[in-house]
């Protein structure tokens, strides 16, 4: 049976040049670098630059995935923007994309999952693809988390950074079976009970501010083993793989305990896991297409291999998704 399939034909990604290390923020909360590595496997994080607004950063990491496909900007026909730090309540931060990127047809729209937006907006491209009701599309996860941070709570502000990955999905012909290339599953859920758990405290909407970044990090961890496993479970029921039949595992990179805690309950070595976490700390929907985006640049992925990514982020929202490369 011949199907279309949504498959990954590049990947982009852009990191701010300032990087913050433990040691320097050591010098602002009370904290240590043994500290933060010890609970979180953070080093250094990047920070954006004044200048550097989420479609700017943005904007980089869609022309390197643009690049890498070796496609033209008017190739596109869709372009979701997963974040959770937009330019402005509105616009859309895609539809700025769009314009810089010269596009004027197709559609552009931005999706907020916090740090499973990136899952969520490649499952959305890609029922648009496999339908035919797009031929491509550029997903992309891009975060300016450094403006909501309160820069005196040494229990969040050390966890996060700023970053933007991304892919270009083109849709193409498959036979309906798992050795297709593209998407193959996505699984995405929500619930919004344990919304006091992981949430920013302002908006336009309630208190017409920006507002701070909170969290409960015991209570976070401990649903993101749970949650996580759950719909990667769901993955591995429909499709009828295990963890031993991934080649590499890409999860949300918020925490390296939550990590290989996840790839334990999966039986997924932890040498076919994809990690980025020391380096960039949590760039929330930004942090799975950045890992993506390295592990193909270095040559890890290759052409033909099963790729495993999943994610949670407040609401609560998870999510996964399994590629062929």
């Amino acid at each position: 049976m011949s199907i279309l399939r949504s498959q990954i034909a590049g990947c982009g990604s852009y990191l701010p040049a300032r990087i913050v290390t433990n040691a320097e923020l050591a010098q602002r909360v009370d904290t240590t670098d043994e500290w933060i590595v010890q609970r979180t496997g953070i080093r250094q994080r990047h920070v954006a630059a004044q200048d550097e607004t989420t479609s700017v950063i943005g904007l980089k990491a869609a022309q390197a995935a643009l690049a890498d496909a070796g496609m033209q900007a008017s190739e596109i026909d869709m372009i979701i923007v997963a974040t959770a730090t937009p330019d402005h309540t509105f616009p859309a931060t895609a539809t700025q994309i769009q314009a810089a990127l010269g596009i004027e047809g197709g559609v552009a729209f931005d999706l907020q999952a916090v740090c499973s937006g990136f899952v969520f907006a490649l499952a959305t491209a890609d029922k648009f693809l496999s339908t035919g009701a797009a031929r491509t599309a550029l997903v992309i996860g891009a975060e300016t988390f450094s403006r909501i941070l309160d820069w005196e709570d040494r229990t969040t502000c050390v966890l996060f950074g700023d970053g933007a990955g991304a892919v270009v999905l083109k849709a193409a012909p498959g036979e309906g079976t798992l050795a297709d290339r593209g998407v193959l599953a996505t699984h995405i859920r929500s619930d919004g009970r344990y919304k006091d758990k992981l949430y920013v405290d302002g908006g336009p909407g309630s208190s017409r501010t920006v507002g701070f970044l909170r969290m409960e990090g015991k209570e976070v961890f401990r649903h993101a083993v749970q949650n996580l496993a759950e719909t990667v479970r769901h993955t591995f029921a429909e499709t009828g793989l295990s963890g031993a039949d991934i080649d590499w595992f890409v999860p949300h990179q918020a925490n390296r305990r939550i990590i290989d805690a996840t790839a334990d309950k999966l039986g997924i070595g932890h040498e076919r896991v994809v990690i980025t976490v020391d380096r960039h700390g949590n760039t929330s929907a930004a942090s799975i297409p950045l890992a993506l985006a390295e592990a193909h640049r270095d040559g890890r992925i290759k052409r033909g291999q099963l790729v495993l990514i999943e994610a949670m982020g407040g609401g609560f929202t998870w999510g996964s998704a399994l590629i062929r490369w």
